[in-house]
């Protein structure tokens, strides 16, 4: 019998940046997030990765609209709720916390800064460890987010400092014009630097999203897909819907014997508590 575990795929399915012009079907509103996201868990997701919008589609990290977000979510799907408390280039470090508040499931904390495209995604050391003090007070598991290799790095000098929660998981999102390439050695390298007992993701960036995902499912990873990292289908062809993407590498998942975990058997491998 396989030890290797069942794969948990990630929707991330709004993000911060993509715009409806761009995809059509990018869902913004939380009822949209909410259908979204169900419609991505009966395909094969496990984990709902979360922004928020406001009306006119402009990112926000107000607690209140994640509010309404997760309870749209939650009562379409029993999808673990992870939040993001990377929001926007250009945000605080206050206003991106506060989804924290809400006691999500999980949440993403970012291991440095970034050039990200033509801005830079500042991550000051003091207000990562705010970060990391504040996701475990309200019970959460951080998912460490790594844009290069220095950051892996710096997650592991924590860890062995006991300054992050072990076990860990990591996303390595690959491909951001500035940071970490979306290639097939960047992914190997990064494996090769974690930690013993880790989980781990890969976020490939547009036409890397395919490639990673099928890659990390053969190296024993797990796979993140959405409208927030890519939203075609393949050259030319935009996505239907984030469901879509999610069956897509669900079904490569079979073909190379990782079928998708559900919800209850993604958080066993996270070690999250069952949900009530």
């Amino acid at each position: 019998m396989s030890t290797v575990p069942k794969l948990i795929i990630t929707a991330a399915l709004t993000g911060a940046e993509v715009s409806k012009a761009q995809q059509p079907a990018l869902p913004i509103t939380p009822e949209e997030i909410g259908v979204a996201a169900a419609e991505c868990v009966a395909a094969g997701a496990a984990i709902v990765h979360l922004h928020g919008r406001r009306a006119d589609g402009t990112p926000t990290q107000d607690a209140a609209v994640y509010r309404e977000i997760i309870a749209a979510v939650r009562a379409r799907c029993d999808a673990i709720i992870q939040v993001s408390t990377g929001g926007a280039v250009g945000m605080s470090a206050q206003e991106r916390l506060a989804p924290v508040t809400l006691r999500p499931e999980m949440a993403t904390l970012s291991m440095g800064s970034v050039n990200f495209g033509r801005d830079v995604f500042v991550n000051a050391p003091d207000d990562i460890e705010a970060f990391a003090r504040a996701i475990a007070q309200s019970g959460a598991k951080a998912e460490l987010e790594i844009f290069d290799a220095g950051m892996i790095a710096t997650a592991n000098r924590w860890l062995a400092r006991g300054l992050l929660a072990s076990p860990p998981h990591f996303d390595f999102v690959l491909g951001v014009p500035g940071a970490m390439p979306g290639t097939p050695e960047a992914l190997m390298y990064l494996k090769s630097q974690l930690p013993a007992g880790a989980t781990w993701t890969v976020a490939g960036i547009g036409s890397a999203q395919l490639t990673l995902g099928t890659m990390a499912i053969a190296m024993g990873g797990h796979v993140r897909v959405g409208f927030e990292d890519n939203v075609y289908f393949r050259r030319g062809e935009l996505a239907r819907s984030n469901a879509q993407l999610v069956a897509r590498i669900a079904a490569i998942g079979r073909l190379l014997e990782r079928p998708p975990a559900t919800p209850t058997e993604a958080r066993a491998l996270l070690g999250l508590a069952p949900r009530p």
